[in-house]
């Protein structure tokens, strides 16, 4: 059962924005201050740039294969189902992890309103409020995404106004001097804050419930990154204006300090609130993506079907949601948070690691039906530069989490080969990439298929009477050179089994309706077309030339044709078909994809996925 696309462009910016602005805004300034001074304000910048390419290579995946999951859905899909079902646990963890944190984060910032809160009350609070958005989530998407909305309106609120009071209050003798521990502490510092933006990414995960993805999931992505980011500098640059240095460094609630500062008692209870509403949209934003990873990995047969049951009522995946805020809650109630944080930030740099190599296998796979609508620029530089700066920042993690993270890929390992591999026979787009290179023809086509189906779904493609025909229609796949003469004989003989007429009558009325008016419509395109005896009949024929067709008196020759037959009483039809070949000549794209199609799906899909106007 399929998922409603409700969410809309502002929801997929409250959700992107929700999940970046917690932890790395309202208590890492402190600890970043105490690293490297006043320059932590460069460190944001150089954290904010390094998400750049992760952020851009969703946007290109998510609008290529707008699927739940996300993450593990383009590893997958990429790289094959090992590498997936790593993915998918990891993403699922690592997302669950960050989650319950930031709802055990409120205690901080709730000791400033009420100082006598106990440990239980802390975790008697995280509880209830991940119960409230379990709730949120299995009802509705759009009443999820809606919360996500007010919360984050809410809190950019607070934050403009705290940035717009302590800017007048800001003294530059408080940035100086600006990098009291060289250029290198910026840098460190810079790997700190880092994964306070990875949230930005999530969104990912719900990209089969976002209403027109192409345009909204990188718009989105775009438009939260670039309103964090000023959030985030602008922020922190009042913060260190307005605290002196001894009170600052090390502070784990310095923007309340801040605000007390220019606003007395209401401003620290006011950026407290800010604070609590912060990990909470981040929590949100969290069950919501979390989910999605068990769903999507019950879908492909790598965990048990009822991971994947989706609500009739509320097309919601329920067991998926309860077993995430379950796993949520255990987390909240019986361990130390802290300790595995630093896990789940290794798994986000891998993660990430895996998305750029994703990008580059699907690309270079050279797979037609690929058809991202947002591509990341300057390719192939920008992913390699990612891996190489993310193997810098998973260096910088320590051992200790690396080998939890290969822990996870063992597990992964052993699921796949436990239970998932009897049940998967989808191939990976790096399979297609060893068929180039070894030139042996893959035995099945099934991600050419799946992801012609997403196209399909993603461009709200609703078949006609064409598409029927192109979809049951032969194909001739010709090697060589030959005259138009010669192609006609093998059409005719195809045309004769399909229409139950004898083939020398077909042969004789393609050669009879060249000489009366060439059928080539422009260069490299013919649509050669005869009437033939009964009624109700009409069929079409897709020819390809690798080498070109030689017509008499055409000095370029033709490398497509579409042949059509039919009976008097379809003229009318005929002259709609001929509208839609007109339409798909048109794309810019047609001849190059039509040549490098490697075989005749990818031929018919290169007519299928057309974005010619239908005839419903």
């Amino acid at each position: 059962m399929s998922l409603k696309k409700e969410l809309k462009l502002i929801d997929v910016f409250a959700i992107s924005t929700g999940a970046m602005i917690s932890s790395g805004l309202f208590v890492l300034p402190g600890l970043a201050y105490a690293l490297s001074g006043p320059a932590m304000i460069l460190a944001y910048m150089l954290a904010a740039l390094l998400i750049v390419p992760s952020m851009l290579a969703k946007a290109e995946l998510s609008t290529a294969m707008p699927k739940a999951g996300g993450t593990y859905f383009f590893i997958d899909r990429s790289l094959g189902p090992i590498w997936g079902t790593f993915g998918g646990f990891a993403n699922w963890f690592s997302v669950s992890l960050k989650s319950a944190f930031a709802l055990v984060g409120i205690g901080a910032f709730a000791i400033l309103l009420k100082p006598d809160i106990t440990q239980f009350e802390i975790r008697l609070i995280a509880v209830c409020a991940c119960i409230l958005f379990t709730f949120f989530n299995i009802i509705s998407v759009r009443i999820t995404g809606f919360s996500q909305v007010l919360l984050v309106i809410v809190l950019i609120l607070i934050l403009v106004v705290y940035i717009g009071r302590g800017f007048i209050a800001t003294l530059p003798e408080r940035y100086i001097p600006f990098m009291p521990n060289g250029f290198w502490s910026v840098v460190s510092t810079a790997g700190l804050v880092f994964v306070s933006f990875g949230g930005l990414t999530k969104v990912s995960s719900i990209a089969e419930e976002v209403d027109n993805p192409s345009r909204n999931i990188p718009l989105g992505m775009i438009l939260s990154f670039l309103c964090v980011t000023l959030l985030y500098l602008l922020a922190i640059g009042v913060t260190v204006g307005i605290i002196p240095s001894h009170s600052l460094s090390g502070s784990l609630i310095p923007l309340s300090i801040g605000a007390g500062e220019v606003l007395g008692m209401p401003g620290m209870i006011l950026l407290s609130i800010a604070a609590m509403v912060a990990f909470i949209t981040t929590a949100n934003a969290g069950i919501l993506a979390a989910s999605r990873s068990p769903l999507a990995m019950s879908r492909d047969q790598l965990l048990p079907d009822f991971l994947g049951k989706v609500h009739p009522k509320f097309k919601t995946p329920v067991t998926s949601i309860l077993i995430t805020s379950g796993f949520m809650i255990c987390v909240i109630i019986f361990l130390e948070i802290e300790e595995l944080i630093k896990t789940a930030s290794t798994l986000m740099i891998i993660l990430f690691i895996m998305v750029n190599i994703s990008v580059i296998v699907m690309r270079e796979s050279k797979i037609q039906n690929y058809r991202p609508k947002f591509k990341v620029p300057l390719y192939p530089f920008m992913p390699i530069a990612a891996l190489l700066t993310y193997g810098f920042l998973l260096i910088e993690m320590g051992v200790i989490p690396v080998l939890i993270s290969l822990i996870f890929l063992i597990f992964g390992t052993l699921i796949y080969f436990g239970y998932s591999k009897k049940r998967v026979s989808r191939t990976s787009a790096l399979m297609y990439i060893v068929e180039r290179v070894t030139a042996k023809e893959l035995k099945t086509k099934t991600l050419e298929r799946e992801l012609r189906d997403i196209i399909i779904e993603r461009d709200r493609i609703i078949e006609d009477r064409f598409d029927k025909l192109i979809r049951n229609c032969e194909i001739l796949d010709i090697e060589g050179s030959q005259t138009i003469e010669e192609a006609f004989r093998d059409i005719s003989e195809i045309l004769a089994r399909r229409c139950r007429i004898e083939s020398g009558i077909i042969y004789r009325k393609f050669l009879e309706r060249e000489r009366q008016s060439g059928t080539v419509i422009k260069p490299g395109l013919a649509i050669p077309h005869i009437i033939v005896p009964g009624e109700k009949r009409f069929d079409v024929l897709l020819v390809r030339a690798k080498k070109g067709l030689i017509f008499p008196g055409i000095k370029e020759p033709v490398l497509a044709m579409f042949v059509l037959v039919g009976s008097i009483d379809e003229r009318n039809y005929h002259l709609r078909a001929l509208m839609a070949i007109a339409n798909i000549a048109q794309d810019p794209n047609f001849e190059k994809r039509w040549m490098a199609a490697r075989n005749k799906e990818e031929l018919r899909d290169t007519i299928l996925l057309s974005n010619r106007k239908r005839d419903i």
